[in-house]
């Protein structure tokens, strides 16, 4: 019995790119098609051979012999079939590390770490970030509107309506969920056609189209309420052209609250928050004597601001605010216990 199309359709694929030299149609009926009849293989051949071409497959016709041109066979060369080599430069090499590290905490983490570790051999470095000297945050925009947005080592996207709402933004997919704002009692249902998920000051937030207020509107994944429902089919909508999730986020979301903050950071250590630091008092005096340790001030979100300092581990001590320090040594408290 034939085999069923697309198997036969990979079988052939794979028969004809390991060939160094072409094969004959009597060879690849023997190998692939030998349950069938002579008429019933040279229309099944011809068929996948021609569907394996308007995939793009570049199935080459070769003389086998050079003394003998009476007799063709069949090829796919690798070099005209294979993709080119992926040449990133240091902007977008950052990103796609930087990207790594945000789907650990989502359901493609496998794919995403599969996707880098074929880059790493690549020149720039796909990780240029990665260690204690991380670039500047990426919630701050930069002085520059269209300069990359740097971050540090660690960005947690494990909060649980983030992987649903970007599914639904991939799929053009609209999303129902209910939403508390602040000096709100009870939350509210919002529908959203979801244009996509953007990190800014910290917070995850989905930017879209109100259909209930009709309108353009951003929503912080954090007040989101219970579970976000998919709503009706995929390619339910299309994106205005021109928009920028982004500037969307960065002109609707509300400004976050900052805190000037005092460190204690290990020398070599930090360098997102001495890049914005507004002063850096050097060789003071820290919790160990390991290394030298710097004092530095610096204005941050309130809400990012122990994340930060955890991320740096045993590199930074936060003296100030108070109140923010005691959430820290909280959680690591907690961690112990």
């Amino acid at each position: 019995m034939p085999a069923p199309k697309s198997e036969r359709l990979l079988n052939l694929l794979i028969l004809l790119l390991v060939q160094r030299r072409p094969l004959p149609k009597e060879r690849i009926r023997a190998l692939l098609y030998a349950d069938s009849r002579p008429e019933a293989f040279e229309k099944m051949f011809e068929r996948d051979k021609e569907e394996l071409r308007s995939l793009g497959v570049p199935v080459d016709v070769e003389v086998v012999d050079a003394f003998f041109d009476d007799e063709v066979g069949y090829r796919i060369a690798p070099e005209a079939y294979a993709l080119p080599d992926v040449e990133l430069s240091a902007e977008e090499a950052a990103v796609v590390g930087l990207a790594s590290r945000v789907w650990q905490h989502a359901s493609v983490a496998q794919a995403a770490t599969a996707a880098v570790r074929k880059l790493v051999d690549a020149e720039p470095d796909p990780d240029p970030f990665a260690g204690p000297d991380a670039g500047p945050d990426a919630g701050e925009p930069g002085p520059v509107d269209d300069a990359p947005d740097l971050a540090p080592a660690l960005i947690g996207a494990d909060d649980p309506a983030f992987e649903v709402c970007w599914r639904a933004a991939c799929e053009r997919r609209a999303i129902v969920f209910d939403y508390r704002r602040p000096a709100q009692d009870s939350p509210s249902t919002r529908h959203l056609q979801p244009w996509g998920v953007v990190r800014s000051s910290g917070r995850w937030y989905v930017v879209g189209h109100d259909t209930d207020r009709k309108a353009e509107r951003v929503f912080r994944l954090s007040r989101i309420v219970g579970t976000v429902r998919p709503s009706g089919p995929a390619d339910a909508f299309t994106i205005p052209v021109g928009t920028d999730i982004r500037e969307t986020a960065r002109r609707l979301a509300p400004p976050p609250a900052t805190e000037q903050a005092a460190l204690l950071v290990r020398e070599g250590a930090g360098g997102h928050l001495r890049a914005a630091a507004s002063r850096v008092v050097h060789g003071v005096q820290g919790p160990d004597d390991a290394t030298a340790w710097d004092r530095i001030e610096v204005r941050r979100p309130a809400s990012g601001l122990a994340d930060e300092v955890l991320a740096l581990g045993a590199d930074a001590v936060l003296l100030e605010p108070a109140s923010i320090r005691d959430e820290i040594v909280s959680r690591l408290r907690a961690v112990v216990a």
